[in-house]
């Protein structure tokens, strides 16, 4: 049995209108965020030299007079046409999401009254952050801070449009209390687990943005040990300064290891916090909740280590992206559904 409360005007079609553009917006940021996964893998993120076209033009140079004269204009970034396109595409995708979260905008200013009012202008803010980021992370050279910085904006953004369509479809729903009960006793864990999975997608987007996916090339051990000799002050140095280029990463092999043993550390907290949250979650009675969490989780995990022995294989990599997004809006979900359960009585 599900009870929905619906407002005075929130069953109308703009309201409909709303949650369709929610959702469309989250298929589409989903894509964004593997489209630019995909763009750094290929180490693309420097295909075009300037933003918010590409050397001058707002498609990629593919002619042959277009690519001598790019050439001209840009001689210390010659064009590789490999390298145009996967960006070019991705920022068409994002602007696509921009004219979106706008529209969506537009929509919410024509009924101030209705729910979700506050967090489509919280999204509008991330939208133009992350079009700065974007901005930056060509004109500063793929510095590793705005890199990972840009990677946290579009899961940020990916969260808000879904919470903002779960908040739309007023996903309240009537559990029996002894269930309601113990859910409401596992709030903390939950919200720990979200915050220990935003650490360890951060730490991911610092791993890649360094290039330091490899620098382990053995599992469970690092280059034969469990420890291995690692510099993490120099790993974790947030204030290095910005070079003419980082493409290709500037840290020596023991830096690397840091970040990347790091995020293997961070994968185990996360994997512990996700398991117990799912066996608790099973106790409670919520049992689709609990094997979905542990199937999205096991996926991932598997996923990080094919990343490693298979020396980071394309396709699997940028699924590695897409499978932090799911494991993210997974637990968010349970949260918010936490939040607005009612008891039966």
């Amino acid at each position: 049995m599900r009870k929905f409360s619906i407002g005075p005007d929130e069953g109308s079609a703009h309201t409909d209108w709303r949650l369709r553009l929610a959702l469309a917006g989250c298929v589409l940021t989903l894509v964004v965020v593997v489209l630019g996964a995909f763009t750094r893998l290929v180490d693309a993120g420097l295909g075009c030299p300037d933003w918010p076209g590409c050397y001058g033009q707002l498609t990629w140079p593919s002619e042959a007079h277009e690519i001598q004269q790019a050439n001209a204009a840009y001689p210390d970034t010659p064009v590789e046409t490999d390298k145009t396109w996967p960006e070019m595409v991705h920022r068409y995708f994002a602007g696509l999401l921009l004219l979106l979260v706008f529209g969506l905008t537009i929509l919410t200013w024509r009924r101030r009254g209705q729910r979700a009012f506050i967090q489509v202008h919280i999204l509008l803010a991330l939208v133009l952050l992350q079009a700065a980021f974007g901005m930056w992370t060509v004109t500063l050279k793929l510095w590793p801070q705005v890199v990972t910085a840009h990677l946290l904006g579009g899961m940020a953004i990916l969260s808000m449009l879904w919470l903002i369509a779960e908040r739309l479809r007023n996903r309240g729903r009537s559990i029996p209390v002894q269930e309601y009960r113990l859910l409401q006793k596992l709030r903390p864990l939950a919200f720990i687990t979200v915050g220990a999975v935003v650490v360890q997608i951060a730490l991911g987007g610092w791993t890649s943005s360094n290039y330091a996916a490899l620098a382990c090339a053995d599992f469970p051990t690092c280059h034969g040990q469990w420890w291995p000799p690692m510099d993490f002050r120099e790993g974790f140095n947030i204030a290095q300064r910005i070079g003419p280029n980082y493409l290709g990463g500037a840290l020596e092999s023991d830096a690397r290891t840091a970040i990347h043993v790091t995020h293997r550390i961070g994968a185990l907290v996360v994997t512990i916090l996700v398991l117990s949250l799912a066996a608790l979650a099973w106790r409670a009675g919520s049992r689709r909740w609990a094997l979905g969490l542990a199937a999205v989780l096991a996926l991932q995990v598997s996923l990080g280590i094919a990343n490693v022995v298979m020396f980071l294989p394309l396709p699997i990599a940028v699924a590695h992206n897409a499978g932090a997004a799911l494991l993210l809006l997974g637990l968010l979900t349970f949260c918010y559904r936490i939040q607005t359960a009612q008891p039966r009585r």
